[in-house]
């Protein structure tokens, strides 16, 4: 199944501690890298977070964020008055020393430690922070194989026009060689001095073998049939479709470079235009 690297799924669960929402974006990436922002109560779980979406994806940048919003209501917070107290009266201590120093209380209660929540249970808060970050997951995996799914006929219909491509020169070699036949023979035949007709095959031979292009157009077919075939995998695909796509340029190039013809040329040139049309999409997939 074809996966996008780009997708975005977010969730949240009731704890009886607060709610948990978890958010995870996803870009394109050349391998897995995982930036976290987590709640204090929840920073001893990022080697666990680490190791559950390793194993669900291999690619992508990916930011992952749980947060625990405090529960509303009666009791939800406490103020711990002994911190209070203790920020208050060094409150009050810098004020004498720095007469221009202004303390707001809505400022010491921001201050760490001052608000706490009701105490939690360590293991069952970290035992529902996985359990949602699995369920988020389930939807950014879903997200990206939608996408994927896009990008695959897409790329399907580019490997469509490629083979379509191919097919024309498959048609045109022969003419092409049958014209550079003709036009080699009456330059030979204006020479003033006869030339031997061995020797005119043999430069014959030689300047048609320099256009032979039939390797090329069998290599371009098997790439395309491989590309179809590596879609189909049930598996991350996108270094595998990168390096075939290098195969497919050089073969274009090549034709290029052979190409004495301007219907030759051009096709050369479109097969290079689907080609980077087709990288583009690659680069997007997992």
């Amino acid at each position: 199944m074809i996966r996008s690297m780009t997708a975005f799924a977010s969730g949240e669960r009731a704890t009886p501690w607060g709610t948990l929402s978890c958010e995870l974006r996803s870009v394109n990436h050349r391998f897995l890298d995982v930036g976290t922002r987590l709640h204090d109560d929840l920073r001893t779980l990022e080697p666990a977070l680490r190791e559950r979406t390793g194993a669900r994806l291999s690619r992508g940048k990916l930011d992952l964020s749980l947060r625990l919003r405090a529960p509303e209501g009666e009791g939800a917070l406490r103020v711990d008055a002994t911190r209070l107290r203790e920020l208050g009266d060094l409150a009050i201590d810098l004020t004498a020393r720095f007469p221009g120093l202004h303390t707001e209380f809505a400022q010491l209660l921001q201050l760490p430690g001052v608000m706490q929540a009701p105490a939690s249970d360590p293991d069952a808060l970290r035992e529902s922070a996985l359990a949602l970050l699995d369920t988020v997951l389930d939807e950014l995996v879903a997200a990206r194989e939608r996408e994927g799914a896009k990008l695959a006929d897409a790329i399907r219909e580019r490997l469509d026009a490629i083979e379509g491509h191919v097919a024309t020169l498959r048609t045109l070699v022969p003419v092409i060689r049958e014209g550079q036949r003709q036009k080699l023979e009456a330059r030979l035949a204006d020479l003033p001095q006869p030339v031997d007709p061995g020797r005119l095959e043999q430069e014959l031979v030689i300047a048609l073998q320099k256009l032979d292009v039939d390797e090329e157009l069998d290599r371009l077919a098997a790439h395309v049939s491989e590309a179809r075939r590596v879609l189909g995998l049930r598996e991350a695909v996108g270094r595998r479709l990168d390096f075939l796509l290098q195969e497919f340029n050089r073969e274009a190039n090549t034709l290029g470079s052979k190409s004495v013809d301007a219907r030759s040329t051009a096709a050369a040139v479109e097969l290079k235009v689907l080609i980077d049309q087709i990288r583009e999409q690659v680069q997007n997939i997992e």
